[in-house]
């Protein structure tokens, strides 16, 4: 947006960087970083002028960008929307997993995980965070401000998950200059030493294996010039059971199935697919089951 940011709602302005960002190339995800940044910005600070001024052209824009993408699904559908920010989020990190598990440390693969931070924040628009995203969140905001501070301080990062003690997120972090573009303060969104998830074991963050570059990283990655790197290690997948009542399913005497179910069910069944498209095994099997149990009672 043209209009310069109060300080006030500093807390936003890389949601709304990487929303400026997608504009053209995801409109969904800018949609809904803004979406994000209007939302918290009420909460920041809604109430002096120059505040409630920059918020209002913010809701401005939403309306008109919820206009224009009014026939695309993932706004219309709230569902659809989760999926789509969720996958986007989580192609971003596995790109910058791998590349990290492989030793190659360089600009993208940081800003690969810095933005897959960022776009975790936006599910909150959904409501509250999974516990798996969440921690995937943590990580990748640790991991950027880990690896940059290693670069900038000449040493060699750690691959894979390790000891995140004394490591803090600063909210100043700017991933085009590599530097802070400002001298650091005090963040409120310095990583939590207590509290739920404080005491995390990384080593058990799941990773599925078999990720791809985002369609916004550059083909051509920075040659690595140090010593060989391993290969990725995959790391294991929880995958659901199956319910056994599912696998002959048919429907159980007379099922009236309504609009809105056929609408659902065709939901889940594209989460499905989104989910096939990045190898996410465990939440393919997970949709398709709800949609199949809807199909066949009428409930979900």
């Amino acid at each position: 947006m043209a209009e310069a940011l109060p300080p006030q709602l500093r807390q936003i302005q890389h949601h709304l960087r990487t929303g400026q960002e997608h504009e053209k190339r995801d409109p969904v995800v800018a949609y809904y970083c803004r979406l994000y940044a209007m939302q918290t910005g009420m909460k920041l600070d809604s109430k002096t002028p120059e505040c409630r001024k920059f918020l209002v052209k913010l809701m401005d824009q939403l309306e008109t960008m919820k206009k224009e993408l009014g026939d695309n699904e993932s706004i219309s559908q709230e569902l659809v929307g989760h999926a789509h920010i969720e996958n986007y989020a989580l192609k971003m990190f596995l790109y910058a997993d791998n590349e990290d598990r492989s030793g190659r440390f360089h600009k993208n693969m940081i800003k690969s995980f810095y933005t897959a931070s960022l776009l975790l924040d936006v599910l909150s628009v959904f409501g509250e965070l999974s516990e798996e995203n969440f921690q995937h969140r943590k990580y990748a905001k640790w991991k950027a401000t880990y690896i940059h501070n290693c670069l900038k301080n000449g040493e060699v990062p750690q691959s894979g998950p390790i000891g995140m003690e004394g490591e803090e997120y600063d909210d100043e972090y700017d991933v085009e200059h590599g530097a802070a573009s400002q001298p650091s303060q005090p963040s409120p969104h310095v990583l939590p030493r207590d509290g739920p998830g404080a005491n995390t074991n990384f080593s058990n963050v799941q990773i599925p294996p078999g990720a791809h570059a985002p369609a916004n990283t550059p083909a051509e990655v920075p040659h690595f010039t140090g010593e060989p790197c391993n290969p990725v290690q995959p790391v294991p997948r929880n995958i659901p059971v199956v319910d056994p009542s599912l696998l002959n399913a048919s429907q159980q005497g007379e099922v009236r199935l309504t609009p809105e179910d056929y609408t659902r069910a065709q939901k889940y069944c594209k989460y499905a697919g989104s989910a096939l498209q990045y190898e996410d095994v465990g939440a393919a099997i997970q949709n398709l089951q709800k949609a199949l149990k809807l199909l066949t009672t009428g409930r979900e």
